[in-house]
């Protein structure tokens, strides 16, 4: 974290942090969460995880950021996966399988069709 000695240095780091932002919800820019807490971990979040990366990896999807978080609240549904696709609302999705997590990947975010079976209403 950089050092701030006065207003403008202040200022300089506002408008660093909302052009990254303004980078992320960049319409196009797809954005998936998984919920990585113990109880996600311990239903499966990890191979959920690596699923992921590697259909990313192996069919070289682009403009795709995949980041983790802690408990999301809804342990009974873990493993959780988070999706937001450009300005369209987020979608989570529970009990996601490696294979469910291909299968998102597939259908919403490949050809932008939610899969309604393992959405979960917040």
């Amino acid at each position: 974290m950089p050092t701030i000695k006065n207003l403008d240095d202040l200022k300089r780091i506002r408008e660093e942090a909302l052009e990254k932002r303004k980078m992320k919800t960049a319409s196009g820019q797809i954005q998936i969460v998984v919920g990585m807490g113990t109880c996600g971990i311990a239903a499966g979040a990890r191979e959920t995880m690596k699923a992921i990366l590697e259909t990313i990896e192996k069919d070289t999807l682009t403009g795709i950021t995949v980041t983790q978080t802690g408990c999301i609240g809804l342990c009974e549904r873990e493993p959780i996966v988070m999706v937001t696709v450009g300005e369209e609302p987020k979608v989570t999705y529970g009990k996601v399988t490696p294979e469910v997590a291909r299968r998102i990947l597939k259908e919403h975010v490949g050809d932008g069709k939610v899969v309604e079976d393992h959405k979960i209403n917040m």
